[in-house]
C-alpha cells in the first residue's frame, strides 16, 4: 500500500486579500499576524506538518518578502532535511498584469514542473489563508478508500453564507453529483473549504486539457463532477475563513473565549518566531500593581500598567497607567500612552496612542467607512503600521488611519466615524 506521507502539498498563498485593507498593505493576506505570536499561514503549514507530510511547495505573488522572511528554511516546522522541505515557488510572470495568476488552477498549472520533479501518489492543495485544524492523512486515505479522482473537503455552513463559497450537492456516498460555485440562491448547505486531494496523474492529465480553465471552482471541478468520480470529505471541525475585516476580528476573539474548541496550544500550532523583528527572546509580560485584565490574551514582552479588557495583545505591547485597551487586537510593539483608550480596533505593529486620545470614540449611529464601505461597517476601525496618533486626539468609528502618518499630518479637528486619513493629511 503507498504511503500517505509521500502526498505533495502545494500550498496557494498569493491571494492579494483586500477586503483587509491596511493590514495587507506592505504583507501578503497568509503573512498577517494572527492571535498573538501566529501568521495566518502557520495553521495550514501546522496542519501539514503534524499529519507527517514532508514536501510542500508554497506559492507566493502578492508582496511575498514578508511572507518568505517567515517562512524561513520550514525549520520552524520541522520541514528541513534530505527527504522533507518547504519550497517557495515565486511567480512566474512577466512585466504585465495578465502574466500573474489568473486563479487557482492557473497558478498551479504555472509550477507543474515542480509536480513533476516530485513523484506522488496524491497532490494535496491548500489555501494558506484559513485558520483550521485538520488531519491531512485521514483526508487522503477517505481519498482512497473512495478510489477518488478527486476529493474535497467540505463543511456545513448556514445558507446564509453559501454565496461565499463553492457548494456541492452529494449523493448518498458522499460522491459530488453537482456544483455551485457563489450560488446566490442556494440549494444546499454543504461548503468546499479549498481543500482539495487529486490523484497526481489525474491533476496533471486535467491542467492539461484546457490552458482557458484557470480556476478550480469555476472550471476543472465542474467538468471533473460531470465526467470523473469527485467526492467530498466530511469536516465537522473548527474552520474559518478570515479574508474580511469582520471575520478577522470575530476568529481573533475566539482565542479568548475558550467555549469553541479553539486552541492554537492543543492543536500543536507552530510559528517561527526567529524571523519576528525584535521578538525573539522576550522577557515575561510585566503587570503593574494597578493593572486589570479581563478575558485576554497577553503575549510575551508586554507591560500592562493600565486595563485590557477582551482583547489580544502581541509580543511587546505597552499599556501605560490609565488606558483602556477595550474589544481590540495590537500588532507588535504598540504603545498606549496614559488616559489613552482603544475600543474596537486592531492597531498594525509600532503604533502609539498618544497620552489621553480616542481611537474607537462615540457610540451612537454608525457611519460605515466612506472610502470603504464594504470593509468597515461594524464599527471597528483600522491603524495601520508606524501611525503616531497626536495626545488628545479623537478618533471615531469604521475609521482608517493609513500606515506611516505622524502626528503632524492629523487636522486639528477630530477624525469622524467613517473617516480615512492618509499619510499626506487628506481626509476622505
Amino acid at each position: 500500500m503507498k504511503e500517505t506521507k509521500d502526498a505533495l502539498v502545494l500550498l496557494l498563498a498569493g491571494g492579494v486579500g483586500s477586503r483587509l485593507n491596511i493590514l495587507v498593505q506592505s504583507r501578503a493576506k497568509p503573512a498577517v499576524p494572527f492571535g498573538g505570536i501566529y501568521r495566518i499561514i502557520d495553521f495550514s503549514l501546522s496542519n501539514v506538518a503534524n499529519s507527517g507530510l514532508k514536501k510542500v511547495g508554497v506559492l507566493t505573488q502578492y508582496k511575498p518578502l514578508s511572507l518568505m522572511s517567515h517562512l524561513g528554511s520550514g525549520e520552524a516546522w520541522d520541514l528541513t532535511g534530505r527527504t522533507r522541505g518547504v519550497k517557495i515557488l515565486p511567480p512566474r510572470t512577466g512585466s504585465k498584469d495578465s502574466d500573474w495568476y489568473k486563479g487557482t488552477a492557473d497558478a498551479i498549472r504555472r509550477n507543474i514542473d515542480f509536480i513533476e520533479s516530485n513523484p506522488s501518489g496524491e497532490v494535496l492543495i491548500l489555501s494558506g489563508d484559513h485558520i483550521y485544524h485538520m488531519d491531512f492523512d485521514a483526508m487522503i486515505e477517505y481519498h482512497r478508500s473512495k478510489k477518488a479522482d478527486v476529493t474535497v473537503a467540505m463543511m456545513v455552513v448556514p445558507k446564509s453564507q453559501i454565496h461565499q463559497f463553492g457548494a456541492g450537492i452529494t449523493d448518498s456516498e458522499n460522491r459530488i453529483i453537482e456544483w455551485e460555485e457563489k450560488p446566490p440562491v442556494p440549494r444546499t448547505n454543504l461548503a468546499s473549504m479549498g481543500i482539495y486531494v487529486f490523484d497526481r496523474q489525474y491533476l496533471l492529465d486535467s491542467l492539461a486539457r484546457d490552458k482557458d480553465e484557470v480556476d478550480f471552482g469555476m472550471h476543472l471541478l465542474p467538468h471533473a463532477i460531470e465526467n470523473d468520480n469527485v467526492f467530498a470529505y466530511p469536516f465537522y471541525g473548527y474552520w474559518r475563513d478570515v479574508g474580511t475585516i469582520q471575520s478577522y476580528w470575530e476568529v481573533n476573539m475566539d482565542i479568548i473565549r475558550g467555549d469553541n474548541g479553539f486552541s492554537p496550544q492543543e492543536w500543536e500550532i507552530r510559528t517561527n518566531i526567529e524571523a519576528e523583528e525584535r521578538t525573539t527572546d522576550r522577557p515575561p509580560a510585566r503587570y503593574g500593581a494597578r493593572a486589570r485584565l479581563q478575558c485576554s490574551l497577553i503575549s510575551a514582552g508586554c507591560n500592562i500598567q493600565g486595563t485590557v479588557v477582551n482583547s489580544v495583545l502581541s509580543p511587546g505591547v505597552v499599556i501605560e497607567e490609565g488606558a483602556v485597551v477595550r474589544d481590540s487586537i495590537l500588532f507588535q510593539d504598540c504603545i498606549v500612552r496614559k488616559g489613552a483608550e482603544v475600543d474596537l480596533a486592531i492597531l498594525d505593529k509600532f503604533v502609539e496612542v498618544g497620552a489621553n486620545a480616542v481611537v474607537g470614540s462615540g457610540d451612537g449611529h454608525l457611519e460605515a467607512s466612506m472610502s470603504f464601505p464594504k470593509h468597515l461597517y461594524t464599527g471597528i476601525s483600522l491603524v495601520g503600521k508606524r501611525v503616531k496618533i497626536p495626545p488628545g486626539k479623537r478618533i471615531g468609528r469604521n475609521c482608517i488611519i493609513n500606515s506611516h502618518t505622524y502626528v503632524e499630518a492629523f487636522p486639528e479637528e477630530d477624525i469622524a466615524d467613517g473617516e480615512t486619513l492618509y499619510p499626506n493629511g487628506e481626509v476622505s
